[in-house]
């Protein structure tokens, strides 16, 4: 194969990649998209009134939200097994607090 076909076909391949992958990936923003979720179902027992912190947890603030996502190993961090669990004893939020979260909001954290 000539070196001008072998560029051709790879721009095309990567312009394909960029194209597509940019359609199908979508960006997600922490305040407008995960913060909600967070603030909805996880701020009465680990957000800014104290008397009412479980597991001197914050997840309403940036120091609080890196103590519960280890950055190195995102899926092996607290927060994402919490939420994922399917054991009643561990499950986030759990099922006292009336709270539930949707698997679009799981996958969506997970992300």
């Amino acid at each position: 194969m000539k070196l001008a076909q072998l560029i051709r076909k790879s721009s095309f391949v990567a312009f394909f990649v960029i194209v597509f992958g940019r359609a199908n990936a979508q960006t997600i923003d922490f305040v407008k998209d995960i913060r909600p979720i967070l603030s909805e179902n996880c701020f009465f027992c680990h957000g800014p009134d104290a008397a009412q912190r479980s597991a001197d947890l914050r997840l309403d603030t940036e120091d609080g939200i890196r103590e519960a996502i280890d950055a190195s190993d995102p899926e092996a961090s607290e927060l994402l097994r919490r939420i994922l669990s399917e054991d009643e004893e561990e499950v986030m939020p759990p099922s006292d607090s009336n709270r539930v979260l949707s698997e679009q909001q799981k996958e969506l954290v997970s992300r």
